[in-house]
């Protein structure tokens, strides 16, 4: 079986419980070692083969996979974050697929959840964005038409940008053509729950400033909206006189904000 796992941001106990398992369990991990945490390798039994990846081709680690898992040994491919996003595991499934083998996915925390927990925010606010563009800027690796940064950035939504950190000037630009203010809230985190993760709060037309200021030009996540602002309406999901299919509105009670001490 071979298992292609979600590792989580970076903090190795922010893998999920049956990653941390299947890792034990393994007796070949491949991982991302450009971006993954060598800490989960910890969680290897001794005699687990470990081959990084940032070194291979999709062909080399197919090839080391195989073998492996046609000999009944259990095979981990280590992803950063979740394999969903950016982590290129459908091609390695589609090769898979041809020699009859069996896997499974097992999801993990993406880095853009690690990052509103590091700016302590909620992509989601009332009034303010109820949808949220995950997307990054077109650089030697296309994007498709129609889905480029001013294209995504003319519906105001919260937009979390991956792997542009090296493009900042070229990123503000598109962000200000597709509509955003210059003054527009901002937020680079870089390296999100890493021990060494920081997190530098600024405006989309200060972006590239901020970045050269404090020396990241890789590894950072690029957040963009009104959910880095203050001003946002209240939930009607627990507003005393909204009903819902757990509550009856009671129009009596007050909008009683709590105190702040």
């Amino acid at each position: 079986m071979i298992y292609f796992i979600g590792a989580g941001p970076g903090a190795a106990d922010l893998i999920t419980v049956k990653g941390k398992e299947l890792l034990e369990k393994a007796d070949l991990v491949i991982y991302a070692g450009s971006l993954v945490n060598p800490e989960l390798l910890k969680y290897c039994k001794p005699e687990c083969t470990i081959m990084n990846s940032a070194t291979m081709t999709l062909e080399e680690v197919i090839a080391a996979m195989v073998p492996a898992a046609q000999a009944g040994q259990l095979v981990v491919r280590l992803h950063t974050g979740d394999p969903s996003i950016y982590g290129a595991h459908r091609e390695q499934i589609d090769l898979l697929r041809s020699y009859n083998l069996d896997y499974e996915v097992v999801p993990g925390v993406s880095s853009f959840c690690a990052a509103a927990a590091c700016l302590k925010a909620e992509y989601t606010l009332p009034n303010v964005s109820q949808s949220v563009i995950i997307t990054r800027m077109e650089g030697r690796t296309p994007v498709p038409s129609h889905q480029k940064i001013a294209d995504y950035a003319a519906h105001k939504a919260t937009m979390v940008i991956f792997l542009s950190s090296g493009m900042l000037e070229k990123l503000q630009t598109e962000l200000v053509r597709g509509g955003y203010r210059n003054d527009t809230p901002a937020a680079i985190v870089y390296k999100a729950s890493w021990p060494d993760e920081m997190v530098i709060r600024c405006t989309v037309g200060t972006l590239a400033e901020n970045a050269a200021k404090y020396g990241i030009n890789k590894t950072a996540l690029i957040t963009v909206g009104g959910f880095l602002g203050n001003a946002y309406d209240r939930s009607e999901l627990y507003n005393p006189t909204f009903a819902h299919g757990f509550r009856e509105a009671d129009p009596t009670k007050l909008d009683v904000k709590p105190e702040v001490k």
